[in-house]
């Protein structure tokens, strides 16, 4: 490949070449403007306005956002502009490309409703005999829909924001306790950021009309809150006091070759749930525990696809906006180097987990850094990047 890019990690065969460009925010002292990641470097799009014509009103803010209420045509034709941009030989007029260690990365676009899905079916029998030994580890609805809640989107916070440990009620002998989580947990997942129109009733040949792109997601989970109040409502603060995203947002176009169908979950979809076409995804995660890798989960094993999920979080009327995320619920694979979360490793704490250093672990302590890496297979055997989700844990204030 000829490009006027001089960064070795922009090849297509590193995750942020040509054949991934993700979109995301950067700030170098002189305010935030949108940009698009090549390589170990970004290049400002207001820097090169004047080559995009009309599409440049959608990159001239402070975030994604007016991108987001785009349109499938527009984010299409602004992806083939800067693919024939950035692949030139000479830069173009005005290009001001930025190494990312010299920047401020924020939240690359304002957060609205946040949904996160159950959908691999290995983690919901896995959690289900450890958190209920004595029941059916699936419950009945399972295979019938992908069952999820509405989570708080006011803790969505981007990759390389420090969480701090949270406080809540535990179970305890005599009655519940009140303090410090002492099983903080991760869960590998998958976002889709959406746009479009607002829509209500999105049907599955319509994902893509209304999912934007891609994002790595941790749900940090305090697993001894969530044990003592998840039923019968399901997860609440147990949850909800963080959510970590990836800083840049991978075009869901840039996946277009890693598409798979789902696994059978061994019966029918109700007609609304049929796909005409598949919208699983191969990817391959990979998640870092103080720098140990502890899990290679595989996306492709899910259960539910983003545009089964979509359809489904919109059936009952419920709208769908830009800025909107669901997540896809921890990946989990069929074997035990593939569980996605520690709970699972750890098999509710019974298991140590052995890092490089020798040092153990059961569930997250003050200090750890937990990093979820993904790559996607792209054209011509290229490799598409989700970029890095990345928290190091907080001791608990004091209340």
């Amino acid at each position: 490949m000829t490009s006027w890019v001089r960064d070795p990690a922009f090849a297509r065969d590193q995750p942020f070449g040509p054949q991934t460009l993700p979109y995301g925010v950067v700030d170098a002292g002189d305010g935030p403007r949108v940009a698009v990641r090549l390589g170990d470097h970004a290049l400002a799009l207001p820097s090169i306005a004047r080559h995009l014509g009309d599409l440049a009103e959608l990159v001239s803010g402070v975030s994604l956002d007016p991108l987001l209420a785009a349109t499938r045509a527009d984010w299409s034709g602004l992806r083939a502009r800067l693919t024939s941009l950035v692949t030139q030989p000479s830069a173009p007029t005005g290009a001001e490309l930025v190494s990312l260690s010299d920047v401020r990365i924020p939240l690359p676009f304002t957060v609205g409703d946040y949904v996160d899905f159950y959908s691999s079916r290995h983690h919901a029998e896995n959690v289900g005999r450890i958190m209920r030994p004595d029941s059916d580890p699936l419950l009945p609805n399972w295979t019938h829909l992908p069952v999820g809640y509405h989570g708080r989107s006011g803790t969505v916070v981007v990759s390389g924001t420090p969480v701090e440990r949270p406080h809540g009620q535990r179970r305890g002998k005599g009655g519940p306790h009140f303090g410090p989580s002492g099983r903080l947990d991760v869960e590998a997942e998958v976002g889709f950021v959406c746009g479009g129109p607002v829509a209500r009733r999105v049907p599955t040949r319509s994902a893509a009309e209304h999912i934007f792109g891609v994002v790595l997601l941790n749900d940090w989970s305090a697993r001894d809150i969530q044990g003592w109040e998840y039923q019968p409502l399901g997860p609440f603060l147990g949850k909800s006091f963080a959510t970590s995203i990836s800083a840049w947002v991978t075009p869901l176009d840039a996946l277009a070759t890693a598409r798979v169908a789902v696994p059978d979950v061994g019966n029918p979809w109700l007609p609304y749930l049929v796909e005409d076409t598949p919208w699983g995804l191969d990817l391959r995660l990979s998640v870092e525990w103080n720098g140990t890798v502890v899990s290679r989960p595989r996306f492709a094993d899910m259960s539910y696809s983003c545009a089964q999920q979509l359809a489904h979080m919109t059936v009952n009327g419920a709208t769908v906006r830009p800025g909107d995320l669901f997540a896809s619920g921890t990946v989990s694979g069929p074997e035990e180097r593939q569980r996605g979360s520690f709970l699972e490793l750890s098999w509710g704490g019974r298991d140590l987990i052995e890092l490089a250093d020798g040092q153990t672990r059961t569930f997250l302590e003050d200090g750890d850094t937990v990093v979820i890496t993904a790559q996607a297979p792209g054209e011509d055997g290229s490799v598409v990047g989700l970029a890095p989700v990345e928290g190091t844990v907080l001791p608990a204030v004091d209340l």
